[in-house]
């Protein structure tokens, strides 16, 4: 098993009992983070349903760049198949089985791990990825009375708007910047730093978002959002 990734980045393994639905996963999640190993385990060594510990072992080792791995799991036996092989590793702390929803949890994490995370940061990204949706701010005060707050009116230019990759393009660059950001589409707002949030948004092409960000990298990050929208998010 070979993978190419980003020395020092958090690497993370899906097992499943199905090696379609590993792939499919692994798939997905790679596409939000093209730096990160994201290795699927899926099915037994002869081609069933099932868990394989041995390439679980594999797996981990593979991933493993350095900065350790998160392990997501679907069922309650690929959690213990997992633990297993934790357990068997040299320095078993360098890799973290979460309970987390596999897709949703698989997407966070590998965001979270293009952006730099650490281990336990990845992780709790897994592990928080149920709850992060949109929320309806019918109360929230005009947006250009936020105090010391920067605002832009952004137009969504590519056909798809904020699906899955350039939300997730979104999220990785405010990441990198020391700053809250908030995107609303109509009476919801998200929090930028959130892809699954981003996407719940389900803001299409053509449309127009509002960005506000406050901190220290404010209008940095308003700036880099404007110029990702500019070039159709790479789509």
């Amino acid at each position: 098993m070979t993978a190419a990734f980003q020395p020092g980045r958090v690497g993370l393994v899906v097992v499943s009992h199905s090696a379609m639905l590993a792939n499919g996963v692994a798939e997905l999640a790679a596409q939000m983070a093209p730096d990160v190993a994201v290795l699927p385990v899926g099915g037994t060594e002869e081609g069933g349903l099932g868990t394989d510990y041995g390439a679980v072992v594999e797996a981990l080792a593979d991933a493993d760049s350095g900065a350790g791995v998160v392990v997501l799991y679907d069922l309650g036996s690929a959690k213990m198949t997992a633990e297993m092989a934790v357990e068997s590793a040299e320095d078993p702390s360098r890799y973290t089985v979460v309970d987390a929803p596999l897709v949703e949890g698989a997407v966070a994490a590998a965001v979270a791990a293009q952006g730099g995370a650490a281990q336990p940061t990845v992780a709790s990204a897994a592990e928080g990825a149920s709850g992060e949706a949109p929320v309806s701010v019918p109360s929230r005060p005009a947006l250009h009375l936020v105090p010391d707050a920067v605002t832009a009116e952004v137009l969504l230019t590519n056909e798809v708007g904020l699906h899955a990759r350039p939300a997730a393009l979104l999220a990785r660059t405010v990441a990198e910047l020391d700053a809250d950001v908030v995107v609303r589409y109509g009476a919801e707002e998200a929090n930028a730093a959130s892809v699954l949030a981003l996407m719940g948004l389900s803001a299409p092409g053509g449309k127009t978002i509002t960005v506000v960000a406050t901190g220290k990298d404010a209008g940095e990050a308003v700036r880099r959002i404007e110029e990702l929208a500019e070039r159709g998010f790479d789509d």
